[in-house]
């Protein structure tokens, strides 16, 4: 018969392996003061070196701008004078009518070149302005009528054709119209067809005026004009 004994009392601890190694904290030397104030002396060096370089930046830029400034308004004038030229050298012309001794029949105004503002553009025949430099033009055209016709209506067209060969086709077209077919010298009557119209050109295009009658034009220079500029 084997006997049974319970005790209350805990289990002796178990020894460690052998083989297991257990770690062991060392207390480490405190810094000296004299390390700690070496330290604080290179982190204030390092905040006065750079304050340093960015005051000196700050000069640098400050001079810099203030040197440049005449040059860029030198640049400023240089860049006005060019545009200037370039805007006197584009083509225009402002033509300047020219009254003829006609029979009342349709056909195509005439200019007087002496008087017209031509540049970098050609006249053909008095009638016709062919152009030189290829690109977008304002074509602008205003022809007066100081007589009415109870047949026809009073209208001016703008014509334009490829070359001189080329065949003529109507670009622009104004109208306009009288309320009295008599005019006399105490109430005369006049009416203006004016149009205007950005058209893209080629070298060697043509333009001109043409009107169903030229003996109803009023050939006062202020009155009746054609012309384009390059925009």
């Amino acid at each position: 018969m084997i006997n049974t004994y319970q005790t209350s009392l805990a289990a002796p601890p178990v020894p460690p392996r052998l083989n297991r190694s257990i770690p062991v904290l060392m207390p480490g030397p405190l810094p000296s003061r004299g390390h700690s104030k070496s330290l604080i002396r290179f982190l204030v060096g390092v905040v006065l070196l750079h304050l340093l370089l960015s005051v000196g930046g700050f000069i640098y830029l400050y001079h810099t701008s203030k040197k440049e400034k005449p040059a860029s308004a030198e640049g400023k004038a240089a860049l006005l004078l060019s545009e200037k030229q370039e805007t006197s050298y584009k083509a225009l012309a402002r033509m300047i009518v020219k009254h003829t001794a006609q029979d009342p029949t349709s056909g195509y105004l005439q200019w007087d070149t002496k008087h017209s503002v031509l540049r970098n553009i050609n006249y053909y025949r008095n009638s016709w302005l062919t152009i030189l430099e290829p690109g977008d033009y304002f074509v602008f055209s205003r022809v007066t009528f100081s007589k009415g016709n109870s047949k026809l209506p009073l209208a001016s067209m703008v014509k334009l054709r490829k070359n001189e060969a080329g065949d003529e086709k109507t670009v622009m077209r104004a109208y306009c119209s009288l309320e009295s077919y008599n005019r006399s010298a105490s109430n005369p009557q006049l009416c203006t067809a004016t149009q205007g119209e950005v058209i893209t050109l080629e070298k060697g295009n043509q333009l001109s005026v043409w009107v169903q009658d030229l003996s109803l034009v009023d050939y006062n220079e202020e009155a009746t004009a054609f012309g384009m500029y390059k925009v």
